[in-house]
């Protein structure tokens, strides 16, 4: 009761002042309630991604290996088919000689 009757006989001035530091201590507590839920709502999400990103990264390095291993493979087969290619003309040549009318 006593603190009612101090803030009536307080000057404008002064109430003006009680009210603005009473407004910045409920702006101090809200922000850190709301800070303190976001980051308990978050962090498990984050945690989450944050393994899963790990790994993707897993997968992304044993597909990195695949590509080498194909790539090799690749490489190898153009190689066969070249020679293979080359061993068709060869007997391209072959058949047209043997082929060829004698006179």
């Amino acid at each position: 009761m006593t603190l009612l009757f101090i803030q009536l006989t307080q000057t404008v001035t002064g109430a003006v002042i009680t009210i603005i530091a009473l407004l910045l201590v409920a702006v101090i507590i809200g922000y850190f309630t709301a800070w303190y839920y976001a980051k308990s709502v978050y962090t498990p999400i984050i945690k989450g991604l944050e393994a899963d990103k790990a790994e993707m990264n897993k997968q992304i390095e044993g597909l990195k290996d695949d590509i080498v291993k194909l790539t090799a493979k690749v490489e190898k087969q153009s190689d066969k088919i070249s020679r293979l290619e080359e061993e068709l003309d060869q007997k391209g040549k072959e058949i047209k000689k043997l082929s060829k009318p004698k006179k």
